[in-house]
């Protein structure tokens, strides 16, 4: 609203400014310029398009807790590209000859259009902040850890004289943790009860506090709370402050790290998404033809469905359904036991062994990118049964769950495909390194190499 009443109020500003111009193009009074068609269309188009900029910005993908301070530079730069964008679109040809007077049009468009956004933004967001302060808004607030520290914690988040928004409703205990020495009104849950204690007490946020427990155990409970959905906080050791270069959450009341969200800004996953569906979207025409042709060849070849089908685990540990060119026999998995591939794999048909070469067979998964089940870049999914070997030695794969997986990844063009378990540990350290490192400019030097990968046939 804000965003179309600023355009309203430049658009009146701009005829009477520049009354010259808009006499020679026809409009003889200020009715007939508001009511053309021309700038209907304006009036009903720009205020979507800088909706959709501030979307992009990552403004919405944190509603309650936002900084002040980020906020204004969010709106700043996202106001003053929607003015660029709007003046190569529609103003330019309404510009004088004096470009002092173009200038200030810009800087008018980009005040008008801050004043107004950033007010609102301003206004709504210490509305919010009060409302937390004040307990008036609170999130309902599960902390794993039953310890001395977890209590204290909760404590102090329930007590804390300007409220984070954090209402500790209970403790869960888990195993192997040593008991606390003091008590608590609260309830204290087991591990084995936290899918019905989220859905029952409507659990908002999830706080992990195991600070006497090994980073094994912390990183198997980790992975067993991805699958709800939630946030997940934890508080970091030393260990993870120097190694993993941790982000604070805030600045007030312990320190928290979101292990449940990706190390990229807000802006960055939002283009990453529109990138990945666009991108998806076009492949998957363009290739269509080829795809027909594809499924012939591979009918032709051998007997069995075109498309192979496995289940992956995905984004917060959820289970998904991946899709592939069959490249081998049908039932290749003999009793359905799982599987890998090997270079002199038997159970490779022909057309498969030069889909993998090339990696065609991987590119129906676009299809999975446009489903949101996975990302063009982003760590390889393996299949549950692997998982659970992985987990058993490294605990800390349970990490890739923070993020979609990928069609491609740093691991697949540095180590490419895993024969056995020991491979896929060996090539998890490139796909961690990548999550530490995850950009838009190193998704697209992951997608060039990827690139260079099939043209040269190195798929295999």
């Amino acid at each position: 609203m804000s965003s179309a009443l600023a355009w309203f109020a430049y658009t009146c500003l701009r005829y009477y400014l520049n009354q010259v111009t808009m006499l020679s193009q026809g409009f003889n009074s200020f009715e007939m310029f508001v009511t053309s068609s021309y700038v209907a269309l304006g009036m009903l188009l720009f205020p979507l398009m800088m909706m959709f900029v501030y979307f992009l910005s990552g403004y919405y993908n944190e509603v309650f807790r936002k900084s002040r301070l980020q906020e204004f530079f969010v709106t700043a730069a996202s106001v003053l590209f929607n003015s660029l964008m709007i003046f190569f679109v529609a103003l330019v040809n309404d510009m004088a000859n004096d470009r002092a007077y173009n200038y200030e049009m810009i800087m008018l468009l980009v005040v008008l259009l801050f004043a107004m956004v950033y007010t609102v933004r301003c206004v709504i967001t210490s509305q919010a902040s009060r409302r937390l302060k004040h307990r008036i808004w609170q999130f309902n607030t599960l902390i794993i850890g039953a310890g001395n520290e977890a209590l204290r914690m909760g404590n102090n988040l329930n007590t804390v004289p300007e409220s984070l928004g954090y209402d500790v409703v209970g403790y869960v205990r888990v195993p192997g943790e040593d008991a606390a020495e003091i008590s608590t009104d609260l309830p204290v849950f087991e591990m084995d009860e936290i899918d019905d204690v989220c859905h029952r007490l409507d659990i908002k946020e999830i706080i992990v506090s195991l600070s006497d427990c090994p980073a094994d155990r912390v990183l198997d409970t980790i992975n067993r709370l991805f699958h709800l959905n939630l946030p997940i906080k934890i508080t970091p050791t030393l260990t993870d402050i120097v190694l993993t270069r941790a982000s604070v959450q805030q600045l007030v009341g312990d320190p928290l790290v979101d292990v449940s969200g990706c190390s990229m800004g807000d802006c960055e996953r939002n283009i990453k998404w529109l990138c990945d569906v666009v991108i998806s979207a076009v492949a998957l025409v363009v290739l269509a033809p080829f795809y027909a042709m594809l499924a012939v060849a591979i009918k032709l070849d051998s007997k069995g469905a075109v498309v192979y089908k496995q289940r992956r685990i995905g984004l917060h540990n959820k289970p998904f359904t991946i899709y592939k060119f069959r490249s081998m026999v049908e039932d290749a998995e003999k009793d359905s036991v799982p599987q890998l591939s090997g270079d002199d794999d038997r159970r490779v048909t022909r057309v498969g062994r030069w889909m993998r070469k090339y990696r065609i067979d991987e590119t129906l998964q676009f299809w999975n990118v446009l489903k949101g089940d996975m990302s063009l870049v982003g760590p390889r999914p393996e299949r549950e049964y692997y998982l659970k070997q992985m987990m058993e030695r490294v605990p800390y794969c349970a990490l890739l769950h923070q993020v979609r997986p990928g069609i491609t990844s740093l691991g697949m063009v540095k180590y490419g495909y895993a024969r056995n378990v020991d491979e896929m540990i060996e090539r998890l350290k490139f796909d961690l390194l990548y999550l530490e490192n995850m950009s838009l400019v190193n998704d697209l030097k992951i997608l060039i190499y990827t690139v260079k990968i099939v043209i040269n046939g190195r798929g295999i």
